[in-house]
């Protein structure tokens, strides 16, 4: 069978592809200790209040039947659209109407249309490209270009923070942008490295996109005002040159698929007609939860007062497991300050991060390689073969056999030479 160029680069072997099947398929050799994939965990406050929001839709005489029965505009669901303006008007105070918002079936889908919409070749055969001003950075976006080589991604500052704790800074003096530049794009909190963004740095990036008038995108995946997975001080930002992408998947909600878009209105215009073409619609389903929470008040309150309490307690379990484990070895990880995941750094690691990873599988241990999240980054940096993302968001008993694992692995392997 013979695909096209671009059935080619979206059917070959990709780091989010990988990622997703490990989710699903484990190994079949045993106890799986998943600490790979970007699942949420299951907080029985938060499914709760969303088996409440499902009942009151199923009690409502005909909202269920308008839910699964009838397309939505290409714009997403006006109600749950209506109620992220208010939320975000009142919590924020953020400028914004219905104009400013579009959603998306998911994240991913809003980056994938965003970055094409953005980056590519432009008329006149001009090509630009999407500019990450610091690596690592999400594994998904990687192979979202329609045409190769959609970004370009710079090495950060790297300061040790702590004992056996490093982050990375955003190098802003060694920043370029020129007319090859489309749009700046940062992941706050940062996923894999559990980095936040301080609002200084935002505010220069914000600063540098207007002074070459390209937008700013935000990927809000973990921030506020949901799921505010953040474990240290960061506002939020936004402007009519800004594009601030957030979900309900970390919330909790991750097969509802619902990503939402908040931008000027020519550009959640395009996102809408891009809708049409693509998908028609976004989920009806997902959309009716989200705007029920939304309007009861439980999304802020969930946020605030369970979620981000629960990922913190797990964060400090399992950094307290690493350091049991990795006691007198060279490793540093990021400081975490949001999302969920741990970023470990094994300085020198005699072997590449994706050997150990296949070394820890065939031990029921699932993590992510580290080379997977430096997108449009060209150097030989050794770093890049030195890093694992980890996600703690399991229960306590599977982070604590898989960390115990990782740890005796990765002994080994610094014996060995």
């Amino acid at each position: 069978m013979q695909f096209s160029r671009f059935g080619q680069k979206l059917a070959c072997r990709s780091g989010i592809g990988e990622l997703m099947k490990d989710l699903a398929a484990g190994t079949g050799r045993g106890p799986v200790y998943m600490l790979g994939g970007g699942n949420p965990a299951h907080i029985p406050e938060v499914e709760r209040a969303c088996h409440e929001a499902t009942e009151k839709i199923l009690s409502q005489s005909g909202a269920f039947e308008k839910v699964v029965g009838e397309y939505d505009p290409p714009q997403g669901n006006p109600a749950l659209i209506e109620a992220l303006c208010e939320m975000l008007r009142r919590r924020l105070g953020w400028a914004i109407g219905p104009q400013n918002i579009a959603l998306t079936s998911g994240s991913q889908t809003a980056f994938f249309m965003l970055f094409n919409l953005l980056g590519g070749t432009f008329d006149g055969g001009v090509r630009k490209r999407i500019l990450l001003p610091m690596v690592p950075e999400y594994i998904g976006y990687t192979d979202l270009g329609i045409e190769e080589d959609l970004f370009v991604s710079c090495r950060p500052r790297i300061e040790f923070v702590a004992d056996h704790q490093f982050k990375y800074r955003v190098d802003l003096d060694s920043l370029r942008v020129d007319e090859t530049v489309g749009a700046i794009c940062v992941s706050r909190p940062t996923n894999p490295t559990a980095n936040v963004l301080t609002d200084e740095e935002v505010r220069r990036l914000d600063e540098l996109a207007r002074r070459h008038r390209v937008p700013l995108i935000l990927d809000n995946a973990y921030g506020l005002p949901f799921p505010n997975i953040l474990f240290t001080e960061a506002a939020p930002f936004w402007n009519d040159n800004t594009i601030v992408c957030m979900s309900l998947s970390k919330l909790g909600l991750p097969s509802a698929r619902i990503g939402i878009v908040i931008a000027q209105k020519e550009i959640t215009a395009a996102v809408a007609e891009m809708n049409a073409i693509i998908t028609l619609t976004p989920s009806g389903i997902g959309a009716s939860i989200g705007t029920e929470l939304i309007r009861s008040g439980q999304i802020e309150r969930l946020s605030r007062e369970v979620i981000r309490p629960f990922y913190e307690r797990k964060c400090r379990h399992a950094l307290s497991c690493l350091e049991e484990h990795l006691k007198g070895l060279p490793y540093a990880v990021h400081k975490p300050e949001g999302a969920f995941f741990l970023w470990l750094w094994l300085r020198g690691l005699p072997i590449s991060s994706e050997q150990l990873y296949q070394r820890l599988k065939e031990q029921g241990v699932i993590v992510v390689p580290g080379h997977y999240f430096f997108p449009g980054f060209s150097e030989d940096w050794p770093h890049r073969q030195e890093c694992l993302r980890i996600s703690y968001a399991a229960d306590e008993q599977t982070v604590e056999k898989g960390l115990a694992i990782l740890g005796r692995e990765v002994r080994r392997i610094y014996a060995a030479g």
